[in-house]
């Protein structure tokens, strides 16, 4: 099975980005190394879409959050190790023996850095595997879902020659015969668990990064299920880069697979939605979401139809673009997929007769597919009252409170339909039209 996400959907949610302020990427994105990082880019990127992988991964998560462990290795160091490592290695030991020497004799008559470096290198290696020794020899000590990765590297560690090494005082003076043998030993016969070693230590900071984020900002994990029970529940779940943000409950059993959603502009809806696509996403990669519980069925897809814009390029205006969202939307649903659907506003790009009979026959079609999840969420709240006759379709809004002509939101969802209209009160408090009235 794989899990198809597009462009705009990653972009809506903006769940991916580098070095894009308040994406969800960023907010994880506190890794301390290269290798952590290019592992961090490949978890966000490939989706997991076997429960059985998700709860382990989330599982081991778990048990770096309860072990508290601090990361303990130099960034610099393990660059200096890499590139150590990376350097082609001699054939024999004698080749590295003259291939140290000559390096060595150049330094001295001339300029020539590479011996410097190569030390400067085996000495980062030695002081990365020394901390790695004993951050294994902890880890050996605590059961868990991590325990049987530890011990592989530790018997790589515990191999003899590596134990000699391990135990080399890099502040002492080493022979050029220990040195050749040594660089011998981890750029050719060893260099393959040397390679291990490092995305063990990637592992280590993507796991322990990710675990703190969670302790600190009171992350969760969620529990994922078979694709088959089509079901979302989670308990005050929250957008993750919205500090202080409100949480709400959701509950979509196989019986209620459809939320309509109602609500003024500016209540909170797109935010809210967006928030069940990012929680969704992350946890099917495994990662915590911003909930205090969490279980949701596989899904094969997540499909999003937010802030869809025109296409001046194929020549689209704003409501034909909107078209082309939900034709596409419709494709990916006939296949019989397991999707999470999400359509903010549609059809707002046309009139409101035309946007109230296209929301309402579209969500009458989605509400057939039993194996999908839908959100559905306008501020058209006539439309509600035309699907009451759908048993599967649940109920909610977020509400407007008015403290005397000023709208207050307060992004709790309640149950039913929002029965708010506050768009002219907004325009009036504003003195737009005082304003025209004044330059005419």
């Amino acid at each position: 099975m794989r899990f198809h996400i597009d462009k705009q959907s990653l972009d809506e949610l903006n769940l991916l980005g580098r070095f894009r302020q308040g994406s969800v990427y960023f907010l994880f994105n506190q890794v301390k190394t290269r290798g952590g990082e290019q592992l961090l880019d490949k978890y966000f990127k490939s989706v997991l879409t076997d429960e059985q992988a998700i709860n382990q991964r989330t599982a081991i998560f778990r048990f770096f959050e309860q072990a508290a462990i601090r990361f303990p290795f130099d960034a610099a160091q393990l660059v200096q190790m890499q590139e150590y490592i990376d350097a082609g290695g001699s054939s024999s030991r004698w080749y590295a023996l003259a291939n140290v020497m000559i390096k060595r004799t150049l330094s001295s008559l001339t300029r020539d850095e590479r011996y410097k470096s190569m030390i400067q290198g085996l000495q980062a290696t030695i002081v990365t595997l020394k901390k790695c020794l004993t951050t294994v020899e902890l880890l050996c000590q605590l059961e868990g879902p991590y325990k049987q990765r530890v011990t592989e590297i530790r018997s790589i560690l515990q191999q003899e020659e590596l134990a000699a090494l391990i135990d080399t005082d890099i502040y002492a003076g080493i022979k050029l015969s220990t040195v050749a043998g040594y660089d011998y030993l981890l750029k050719t016969k060893l260099n393959n668990e040397l390679r291990q070693l490092l995305d063990f230590i990637a592992e280590l900071d993507v796991y322990i990064t990710v675990a703190q984020i969670a302790a600190t900002n009171h992350f969760n994990y969620a529990v994922a299920l078979p694709k088959q029970a089509n079901v979302l529940r989670a308990a005050n779940l929250k957008h993750p880069c919205i500090q202080n943000a409100v949480g709400n409950d959701i509950e979509m059993p196989p019986q209620s697979n459809v939320v309509f959603l109602t609500g003024a502009n500016m209540a909170g809806k797109s935010t809210w939605m967006k928030s069940i696509g990012i929680s969704m996403y992350l946890a099917h990669i495994g990662f915590p979401v911003a909930a205090d519980s969490m279980e949701f069925s596989l899904r094969e897809g997540i499909f999003s139809s937010i802030n869809v814009a025109d296409n001046i390029g194929l020549g689209y205006s704003h409501f034909y673009a909107e078209v082309v969202r939900v034709k596409t939307a419709a494709d990916a649903t006939c296949t019989g997929s397991h999707l999470l659907l999400m359509f903010d506003e549609l059809f707002k790009g046309t009139n409101v007769k035309d946007a109230y009979d296209g929301t309402l026959a579209v969500t009458r079609a989605f509400a057939e597919y039993e194996n999908c999840l839908f959100i559905v969420s306008t501020h058209i709240i006539e439309v509600g009252e035309a699907l009451h006759d759908k048993e599967n379709i649940q109920f909610r809004y977020m509400p407007t409170v008015l403290e005397g002509n000023i709208p207050r939101y307060t992004y709790q969802l309640k149950q039913g339909i929002t029965e708010d209209r506050q768009g002219m009160m907004i325009i009036k408090n504003e003195g737009i039209l005082e304003l025209i009235s004044t330059q005419s």
